[in-house]
């Protein structure tokens, strides 16, 4: 078994220790058939296994349509477990901005991720100029989730990311950060810089 595939199982694996089934309303059967074909996606895929430095990881299976004040909850580093700010109905607002297509379906691939941290100190809307340009993608507040939970070491102090393709029709841009060694899913300012938050941006987006 490649390496590639042994990520896409350990991470399959984990959904379904954390409670995934439960909260999408199906068995663990049901779940894990409906996002099995995407096995085949990785490999298929000869970069799947590639890391590009400390910022970067091949790829991550992104769940869909589950409630996001549960999926943070159930992101952490160590023991400290995650949460959010954003009330369960608010968060509800956030919706992919024009140009992100989310794929259909029970979940899909996330390819080709950097956490962004060229964009420490640069606001979100100057980011997102940059990312799009590059021809690459920001990342929705469901795709920083399944980052955080698959891989929590890539959220790391001073070097947190902003989730630029969800947004509410305001000027916040959803983001994700360290508070109280706890994954926190907050907000800050379009406009507004920080030295510690950069902006997360990833390659291709591929469903069943």
């Amino acid at each position: 078994m490649s390496d590639a595939l042994a990520e896409f199982d350990r991470q399959l694996d984990q959904l379904v220790r954390l409670g995934y089934p439960a909260l999408a309303g199906r068995s663990e059967s049901a779940f894990r058939d409906g996002l099995a074909p995407l096995r085949d996606v990785v490999a298929a895929r000869p970069d799947a296994d590639v890391e590009r430095g400390e910022d970067h990881i091949p790829f991550v299976l992104v769940p869909t349509g589950l409630p996001r004040e549960e999926t943070i909850a159930r992101a952490a580093l160590g023991k400290q477990q995650g949460f959010t700010v954003l009330e369960a109905g608010e968060l509800t607002t956030f919706r992919p901005i024009e140009g992100v297509d989310v794929p259909d379906g029970p979940g899909y691939l996330l390819f080709d991720i950097d956490t962004g941290t060229e964009f420490l100190n640069v606001t979100p809307q100057d980011a997102l100029v940059k990312i799009t340009g590059d021809g690459r993608g920001p990342l929705t507040i469901d795709e920083g989730i399944a980052l955080v939970t698959a891989r929590p070491d890539m959220l790391r102090k001073n070097k947190c990311f902003s989730l630029l393709a969800s947004r509410c029709g305001d000027k916040r841009v959803p983001a994700l950060w360290i508070s109280d060694r706890k994954p926190k899913l907050g907000w800050c300012w379009n406009g507004n810089p920080h030295t510690w938050l950069g902006s997360a941006h990833a390659g291709e987006r591929v469903g069943l």
